[in-house]
């Protein structure tokens, strides 16, 4: 079998729920191709897979829509973000990669993520099997589809009914995550690689370790320095822990203020390496560093900033699996990080509750035993080869 694998902007949060599936084929024989945009290559062929780089927007056109995400309304940054770049400046720049490998390549199932729409237009059109591996919650990845859909259209008419009716699979649980989609499999977290310990930054200190994060995709944005002066202050508030602070790959954290002897950051560490050993995690609800750490049962302390995080703060509030942040915000709907103080000592004092509460760790526990439960991703992806044989 050859399986192709579509991933669009977003970087590892899009890439990574792809990646199980591709080890799973890798393993039982099939070929593996990913179509990415040319930031990706590195990460998948790190991975060890195929890369065949696909076009992407111009900068020029991203950064106002990244921007706009902070300061909009909920329903707006939905369709910018989802309608104009995904659904239009995205697809439009895949589109002819995806011809070019689907007619050369000739795979037999396509694997994407949501975010990616030019692999559904050429699969309909070559009647290739097709499934979506979710990123977020299926609520919020069929607010998506209904927001490109104008766009969706216009590439091919019946694509949103489409993208509706095909095989939906997600690592969330049923208790969190209701589905709206006619097929959906559930299957369960599954960490690609080797897990290794984490190396002694400490100086032999054996504390609990505080994961803090902000994901892949805001340090690109001009918050960034902001957002992770006030993490750091946070960090720096907490007593009788290990923190590690990671930054992304695109932003490095402010060091005009003095890092205690306990905090200790890193442009970006494998998260699986670290959810082995996390007592908590300060995170901004992605849905790979949620989903991670309900899996690992640690509980969150939430800082949403935008796109489905909302909703994933809610998920994990709802289940009692953490605490979440609500980031004060102007008239003008943008966000307020001057009372920096004010923030990080808020997220200080969740982070203490969330671990000295036990009946977080509890819930996070649960929903880890749920996510266990789940078939594994290559039984997941041999059901779908099976249902199109």
């Amino acid at each position: 079998m050859r399986l192709l694998a579509a991933c669009s902007l977003g970087g590892a949060g899009h890439l990574n729920p792809l990646l199980p599936f591709l080890d799973a084929a890798y393993s039982s024989g099939s070929e593996v191709l990913v179509v990415g945009p040319p930031a990706l290559e590195t990460t998948v062929r790190d991975a060890g897979f195929s890369f065949h780089a696909g076009g992407e927007p111009e900068e020029a056109d991203i950064a106002p829509i990244r921007e706009r995400l902070l300061t909009a309304p909920r329903a707006e940054a939905t369709v910018l973000g989802n309608r104009d770049l995904f659904g239009r400046l995205a697809t439009s720049a895949m589109l002819p990669a995806m011809e070019e490998v689907c007619q050369g390549w000739h795979p037999d199932l396509v694997l994407r993520e949501p975010c990616e729409y030019a692999s559904a237009v050429v699969a309909s059109s070559r009647s290739i099997p097709i499934a979506q591996v979710a990123i977020s919650t299926a609520a919020g990845e069929r607010r998506s589809i209904d927001a490109a859909a104008p766009v969706l259209e216009q590439l091919r008419r019946g694509l949103v009914d489409e993208l509706t009716q095909s095989p939906y699979l997600t690592r969330f649980p049923a208790s969190m995550d209701p589905t709206v989609f006619v097929s959906t499999l559930r299957y369960r977290e599954t960490r690609h690689g080797v897990s290794r310990a984490l190396p002694d930054w400490w100086h032999g200190s054996r504390a609990p370790i505080v994961y803090v994060t902000l994901g892949s995709v805001l340090g690109h944005m001009t918050i960034a320095p902001r957002a992770f002066e006030i993490l750091l202050d946070a960090a720096a508030q907490l007593r009788d822990v290990r923190v590690l602070l990671t930054t992304g790959r695109a932003a490095e954290a402010s060091t005009s203020a003095r890092i205690p002897p306990h905090v200790h950051v890193e442009t970006w560490v494998n998260q699986a390496d670290v959810l082995n050993s996390a007592s908590v995690v300060i995170c901004h609800g992605g849905s790979g560093t949620t989903l991670g750490s309900l899996a690992a049962g640690v509980p969150m302390v939430v800082v949403p900033f935008f796109a489905d995080q909302f909703d994933n703060a809610e998920h994990v509030r709802r289940a009692g699996a953490g605490i979440v942040i609500d980031l004060p915000r102007r008239p003008d709907g943008s966000l307020d990080l001057d009372d920096g103080a004010s923030i990080a000592s808020r997220i200080a004092l969740a982070t203490d509750e969330v671990a000295q509460v036990r009946s977080f760790t509890a819930a996070a526990s649960k929903l880890s035993n749920e996510l266990a439960s789940r078939m594994g991703p290559g039984a997941a992806l041999a059901h779908i080869v099976s249902s199109h044989a």
